[in-house]
């Protein structure tokens, strides 16, 4: 291992680095004093050490306020340097000591976009804290965060069926596929999620209600899966607004189908959740808001 520093040389004491940086950036020894919650003098005894050490004069009084020698300002951008080094350090080792993991849980259709570019900013925030996502159905979400396998979930559910830290209406579209529509094929192809998945029992019931004859063409867990049989023309589906894209088209009321609103996307956490996951969980809290808006 190379030696930390060169024999019998003198170390620069941050404090009194500090106390250079202050000077320099306030231009006054009066205001710097202020700044560090210390007196003029001992300011000016700080400057004399660290001149001393270096060897050079690193300040120069003016008329109007004092600025740094040439000497100065080569000691100055060091100086900024390992003080931020300084910081760096403490703030990785903070996080080492107090290192969390959040573990949450979000439906398909909302781990990607906004969602992760949230995320990202949050894992930049929080570099102490990592973030275990899991996505998938909301059921098999519901039953990791009963489990406590899960801190913090993002789920759909029926209107009202369980108690949640927010709630908002979740905006369905009835879809089908935009070149190879199926809407008019007997008996009506439906596409879903499977047996107890969302949207699947009010799929049927439409179905029974417009006396059409119906069948399960397609049956997938995955959201990709869905939209990708539902646009190659397997049959109709009903998912969110969010999930629907160019290669599906949106079917309405002139073909019989009406507006689903008995569903809401919840957010979850424990009343003795830790602030971090509150902390999270606001920010998922203001996302929604703003998709609803």
């Amino acid at each position: 291992m190379k030696p930390i520093a060169k024999p019998n040389r003198p170390l620069f004491d941050l404090d009194l680095l500090r106390t250079l940086v202050a000077v320099a950036d306030c231009g006054s020894f009066t205001a710097a004093s202020a700044r560090l919650h210390s007196t003029q003098s001992t300011v000016s005894q700080k400057i004399r050490r660290l001149e001393e050490m270096s060897g050079h004069r690193l300040l120069e009084r003016t008329s109007r306020d004092v600025r740094a020698t040439d000497a100065g300002e080569a000691l100055l951008a060091l100086a900024c340097r390992m003080l931020e080094l300084n910081d760096e350090t403490l703030d990785v080792l903070a996080g080492a000591a107090v290192a969390m993991t959040v573990r949450l849980g979000v439906p398909d259709d909302f781990a990607a976009g906004r969602t992760v570019a949230l995320l990202a900013a949050f894992g930049r925030r929080h570099p102490q804290v990592k973030l275990e996502v899991t996505t998938g159905l909301s059921r098999d979400l519901g039953g990791g965060y009963d489990r406590g396998e899960l801190d913090l979930v993002v789920l759909k559910q029926k209107r009202h069926s369980r108690e949640a830290v927010a709630r908002w209406p979740e905006t369905l579209r009835w879809i089908d596929s935009a070149r190879h529509p199926a809407f008019d094929t007997d008996p009506l192809p439906l596409v879903t999620f499977p047996l107890r998945g969302l949207y699947r029992d009010e799929m049927i019931r439409v179905a029974e209600g417009l006396g059409r004859s119906w069948r399960i063409s397609f049956t997938s867990s995955s959201l990709s899966g869905i939209q990708a049989a539902v646009a190659g023309g397997l049959g109709i589906s009903l998912l969110p607004a969010r999930a629907v894209t160019s290669e599906h088209v949106v079917l309405t009321r002139r073909k019989g189908l009406p507006a689903i609103d008995t569903m809401d996307v919840a957010l979850l956490h424990r009343p003795t959740a830790d602030p971090i996951v509150r902390d999270l969980a606001e920010e998922l809290r203001r996302m929604l808001e703003r998709e609803r808006r």
